[in-house]
């Protein structure tokens, strides 16, 4: 319950069940899971994104181990844990333990707005208040963690963003969305960060046999922990210079083999754009501690979807240069 409720935020469905199930395969147990390193969690995690999630679980784990103690079963003590918010505690407290507590996800608010004719932001204090008493008033009638269930099912199936399907709706009757005739209004619109654009370079090193030269991710707000090729912000940086940033992030001997093509990558609100420059590695045996060659198809650490992106932008131009070589080389 507790890894599937960190999996599930930010990330859709269809992508957190295989790897819960691998993930549960890999650490069973809170004790599997508190014995295990971060890069071993983050392996697992890898392609789920947001994985300052799976550091908290792992702090989360070690910390129990710690104080021996079991998951604690009130939204108060589930809230004192490294890593668990108030959404997370209340779906633990309501589906584990049948809690009177309000799980509040984007499907569970757009049906409390529409059926409470709600037109502000759905996210604010003021709708927090007025959700959280309706849907309490529900519990009454029902186990919380039904409640929950069932908002959250009627929210992704029914009453859906877009084109609800009012005629099947089992709150039509009492729903001011539907009574107004206009439900897609509902919810008001939502206050959103707004998104800021980067450019980045980044140096791709490639092997005789391609695999690519990839480090960990030490320091910086993003992707902390990964393993990637290096990159470095190039706002500005013009075709030239951004080949002399990312050569500069090397520690190893390479000969310049020209750019990818551009890759653009999301992480929150940034929008990175990122220009690839190619290399071709040297002396493989040169490569010092804390840098790996790996295979983006299947790395063997963790890392990002960034990795694949890179390499596939990549690709033409090592095939390029590697079949060149080849061929002076008969």
């Amino acid at each position: 319950m507790l890894v599937s409720e960190l999996m599930l935020q930010q990330t859709q469905v269809g992508r957190v069940v295989p790897k819960f199930d691998e993930f549960m395969s890999r650490f069973p147990t809170i004790g599997d899971l508190a014995g295990a390193s971060e890069e071993q969690v983050l392996e697992q995690w890898s392609g789920l994104g947001y994985y300052r999630r799976a550091r908290l679980l792992l702090g989360l784990a070690r910390s129990l181990v710690e104080r021996a103690a079991p998951i604690p079963d009130s939204v108060e003590a589930l809230q004192q844990l490294p890593g668990i918010g108030p959404y997370t505690a209340a779906a633990i407290a309501s589906f584990a333990f049948g809690r009177r507590a309000v799980t509040l996800d984007g499907n569970v608010r757009r049906v409390a707005a529409r059926f409470l004719g709600f037109e502000g932001d759905a996210r604010g204090r003021q709708a927090n208040a007025r959700f959280t008493e309706w849907i309490l008033g529900l519990m009454e009638e029902a186990p919380p963690g039904t409640i929950n269930e069932a908002l959250m099912e009627l929210g992704a199936t029914v009453c859906t963003p877009a084109g609800p399907v009012c005629g099947v709706c089992p709150f039509k009757e009492g729903c001011l969305a539907w009574g107004s005739g206009a439900p897609d209004r509902y919810p008001g619109p939502r206050t959103a960060r707004a998104p800021e654009s980067e450019r980045w370079v980044a140096a791709c090193v490639f092997a005789d046999d391609g695999r690519i030269l990839v480090t960990k991710v030490i320091s910086g707000p993003i992707l902390r922990g990964l393993w990637l090729p290096p990159w470095i912000g190039a706002s500005g940086a013009g075709q030239d210079d951004g080949e002399a940033r990312a050569r500069a992030l090397l520690p190893v001997m390479v000969k310049p083999a020209g750019a990818g093509r551009e890759v653009r990558h999301s992480v929150t609100y940034r929008r990175i754009r990122i220009m690839p420059f190619l290399y071709e590695l040297l002396d493989e045996r040169a490569v010092p501690d804390g840098w790996r060659l790996v295979r983006s198809e299947d790395p063997g650490v963790p890392t990002s979807s960034l990795l694949a992106k890179l390499s596939e932008a990549c690709k033409p131009g090592w095939i390029e240069w590697n079949t060149r070589r080849e061929t002076l080389n008969e």
